[in-house]
């Protein structure tokens, strides 16, 4: 049984490390740190359920004690969280400042303040027995979810990109509404006296008919005024449209570029990728595509041509080998051997839990080792180091493949 050293506890620094490594660093699937995540996002999801029903009269009544405990449990939950992020994010950060400085800038960080939010309003309308307004506070640990999604942070980086032309479409929009507003103040004033007699009130139905909603409560009478309406009715296309298209842009510039890292980090960790230029690994980026097999499924069985190369990017897959069973997983390849000597899978692949691959299939292969020559002499170098790895197909494919080739030569 292993014990703390007398005078560290929660002072050691290597209990720092790696309660930072599990708060703060994406985790592979089923570790600890996915535990983790579904903890939070469990207590997050609970926790909005629980404000939401208590905004029901009736079952507020009959549950009301259930809910504050949830309440109160979320509070302790996310409380804990960010005094565990506060504290482990001490010498973590890239300018390498003091533990104070690392702090504070957490502290101040978008994701901070949402961290803090989480849990300090309900905290303090739990402390004053207000529980109406917690109700109403209770949406603010759904933003901790953008900590937890890729999609959601790509989305808020996409618009951080964008934020210029962004704000240019604002103040666009703000032009828009002052000039048809005061258009059809200057117009219907006399006739609608009060529901256009002011700019303010005529910047309602601008709003109103620009956002293309239109609820009716303000319309004009005038036939001027109608055909002022037109225009503004037809430019509340475009100032939907030009905002929607920057960030669904932007949003799937963020996306590719997000996978591009990602790819990239994982091919130029291959050892037969290792030694390539960028524009080289770019290049075979491009022939890959995406594949995702569930528990139990099998990838490729013994006797299969060999069709592809793969590269597990999350999960594991078992190999199961004439003579033993491997397991692979994450940032691990396999099927190159088999491919460079055109033979058969010498064993079965079955993927052990969910697994995302990327697959270079074989006539993509053969053609990026044709066109580089510097590319294919080092994939026969490096494949010829890896035939020391019993942990691949590589022994038993090449095996297999010179047994055919010297039937075949009989």
């Amino acid at each position: 049984m292993s014990t703390v050293p007398r005078g560290r506890g929660l002072r050691d620094p290597n209990l720092r490390d790696r309660l930072y490594e599990l708060l703060e660093h994406d985790p592979l699937a089923y570790s600890v740190g996915s535990r983790f995540i579904q903890l939070i996002i469990g207590v997050v999801v609970l926790n909005v359920a629980a404000m939401i029903l208590a905004s029901v009269p009736e079952l507020d009544a009959r549950f009301g004690a259930l809910f504050a405990g949830i309440s109160i449990l979320s509070v302790l939950v996310f409380a804990l969280e960010y005094a565990a992020r506060l504290w482990t994010v001490a010498g973590h950060t890239q300018g390498r400042g003091s533990a104070l400085s690392d702090r504070l800038g957490y502290a101040f960080s978008a994701l901070g303040i949402i961290d803090l939010m989480a849990f300090l309003p309900a905290a303090i309308v739990l402390a004053t027995g207000r529980h109406a307004t917690l109700a109403a506070l209770g949406v603010l640990p759904f933003f901790k979810l953008i900590r937890y999604s890729p999609a959601m942070r790509s989305l808020l980086a996409a618009v951080h990109a964008e934020r210029r032309a962004l704000i240019g479409c604002i103040v666009i929009l703000i032009g828009a509404v002052l000039t048809f507003a005061s258009l059809l103040y200057a117009i219907e004033r006399d006739v609608q006296p009060d529901k256009l007699g002011t700019i303010p009130q005529a910047m309602w139905w601008a709003i109103v008919t620009l956002g293309t909603v239109g609820y009716g409560d303000v319309v004009p009478l005038t036939p001027l005024g109608k055909f002022i309406s037109t225009f503004a009715i037809i430019s509340g296309f475009a100032m939907i449209a030009l905002p929607v298209a920057i960030i669904s842009t932007a949003f799937a510039e963020e996306v590719k570029r997000r996978d591009f890292v990602v790819t990239w980090g994982m091919l130029a960790r291959v050892p037969l990728f290792s030694h390539l230029a960028a524009a080289e690994i770019a290049d075979i980026m491009r022939l890959l595509r995406a594949r995702t097999i569930e528990q139990g499924e099998i990838l490729v069985r013994r006797g299969d041509p060999a069709s592809s190369m793969y590269f597990i990017t999350a999960g594991e897959v078992e190999i199961a080998l004439p003579s033993q069973h491997v397991r692979l997983s994450d940032g691990t390849f396999f099927g190159e051997i088999a491919l460079l000597h055109k033979t058969k899978r010498s064993g079965t692949v079955t993927a052990t839990r969910k697994t995302r691959l990327l697959v270079l299939d074989a006539q993509d292969f053969h053609a990026l080792i044709a066109r580089m020559p510097t590319l294919a002499a080092h994939v026969h170098t490096t494949a010829k180091a890896r035939l020391a790895d019993s942990g691949d197909l590589a022994l038993a494919e090449l095996a297999q493949a010179e047994k055919e080739g010297g039937g075949r030569s009989e």
